[in-house]
């Protein structure tokens, strides 16, 4: 009996070392259980890993966004700034106008950019027989005096192509439109306006004396040319290429003749220094007569 308890109680004694321990370190040590948790949690998932990503990139984001509007403002406004200054909203002032005409009037010039301020001013250029300043167009056009300087840079540019038979001419310091010699030299017969073909032989010789050796007198132009100018004086004041400019201080207080604007204009000269430069022989000749 003994034995069969002895071996009965053996297999209980077993089973009670084999779950105490178990026990007891459950309950003695649950720092150690805690820590082992701790260790599995923290390994992250891949649904964390997406999380703890996403969250990291929103404020990035977010402050982003703010920066990117502000700067497109910032541009509007910039740009807002550089076509008010471009293109400032032109003021009508004309009494043949209604206000519903001078509105749509103002509205069209609101519209008007480099292109369309371009051709205004080559149509003022077309309309005006005299040569025109840059003040003048400006106060034509009603643009800024810089919007016109750039349109007529934008217009010798235009002209200078081989294809076109005009140009854009400064003649005694205005602008015009021209026909280009080299094509002229084909018609001038037909459509030259006062020009020298239509002068006799004489009258460009006067012309000449005068042009260079202004301001002469008569008595020195006939001293010059070996004959009477009466006449010539009388045609090339006619045509308006030479007028009087005062009087000479000597006995006699003769009159002075010099050249004038119709006499620049014709021969596209931008003034009296762009003439052609004489040759040793006339030059001498001009300077004895004086």
């Amino acid at each position: 009996m003994q034995e069969e308890a002895g071996s009965v109680e053996e297999p209980l004694d077993q089973t009670s070392d084999k779950t105490e321990p178990t026990v007891t370190e459950e309950q003695q040590n649950p720092a150690q259980k805690k820590s082992s948790k701790k260790k599995k949690d923290s390994v992250p998932t891949v649904d964390d890993v997406v999380t703890k990503e996403t969250e990291a990139e929103e404020p990035v984001e977010k402050s982003e966004v703010p920066e990117a509007d502000g700067q497109d403002s910032s541009n509007e406004a910039q740009a807002e700034d550089a076509e008010s200054k471009e293109a400032p909203k032109v003021h009508v002032d004309d009494d043949n106008l209604d206000s519903e005409e001078r509105a749509v009037l103002e509205q069209k010039y609101a519209e008007l950019n480099l292109d369309t301020e371009t051709a205004l001013v080559e149509t003022v250029l077309f309309l005006e027989s005299e040569p025109q300043t840059m003040e003048n167009l400006a106060k034509i056009t009603r643009l800024s005096q810089d919007v016109v300087e750039e349109c007529i840079g934008r217009l010798k540019e235009k002209y200078s192509q081989q294809d076109s038979g005009i140009e854009v001419s400064q003649i005694i310091g205005g602008w015009m439109l021209t026909p280009k010699k080299e094509c002229f030299d084909f018609v001038k017969e037909r459509y030259g306006k006062k020009n020298e073909g239509r002068l006799s032989k004489a009258a460009i010789e006067t012309l000449s004396i005068i042009a260079y050796s202004q301001p002469i007198t008569r008595a020195e132009i006939e001293s010059i040319r070996h004959v009477n100018a009466d006449n010539m004086m009388r045609l090339l004041l006619d045509r308006k290429f030479i007028k009087e400019v005062g009087k000479k201080d000597i006995p006699g207080k003769p009159i002075l003749y010099g050249t004038t604007d119709d006499f620049l204009e014709f021969f596209h000269l931008q003034s009296i220094a762009d003439l052609p430069q004489l040759d040793e022989k006339e030059s001498e000749r001009f300077e004895l007569a004086r």
